[in-house]
C-alpha cells in the first residue's frame, strides 16, 4: 500500500523547486585558522556581523579570523581524559585495591571454568 502512495517519487532525492526563481544575496567569505594549521572558509551574507571565532570543522578547536586586526592569543583548552576524571574521584591506592579485587574475581572465574 505504501508503494502506491509514493509512486513516481523518491523521498528527498528530487527537488521540484526552480533554481532560477530567486537571486542569491551578496556574500562575503571569511577565513578562519586554528592552532593546528587548518584553514576554514565560511560564507556569510554581506550585511551579517562576522564572529571573531569559529569552531574548526576538522578538529573542533576554536579558530580565529586570519584577516582580523583584533586577533587574541589562543588559549588552548586540553580535553580531560577518562584517566583524569577517574583520578578526580579516586586516589592511586584506592584504584590499586579495586584492581586487585577485580583481578581476584576474574582469576576465580577462570579456575571454575577449567575445573
Amino acid at each position: 500500500m505504501a508503494e502506491r502512495a509514493l509512486r513516481g517519487s523518491r523521498l528527498g532525492a528530487v527537488s521540484y523547486e526552480n533554481d532560477y526563481a530567486g537571486d542569491l544575496a551578496e556574500r562575503q567569505v571569511v577565513s578562519y585558522s586554528c592552532h593546528n594549521g587548518h584553514v576554514i572558509a565560511v560564507p556569510f551574507a554581506a550585511e551579517a556581523e562576522v564572529p571573531a571565532t569559529w569552531e574548526c570543522r576538522f578538529c573542533g578547536t576554536t579558530a580565529t579570523q586570519t584577516n582580523s586586526d583584533t586577533a587574541e592569543p589562543l588559549r588552548l583548552k586540553t580535553g580531560r581524559t577518562h584517566w583524569d576524571m577517574l583520578l578526580e574521584r579516586r586516589s592511586l591506592p584506592e584504584l590499586e585495591a579495586i584492581l586487585e579485587e577485580r583481578l581476584g574475581v576474574l582469576r576465580l572465574a577462570g579456575r571454575r571454568k577449567t575445573a
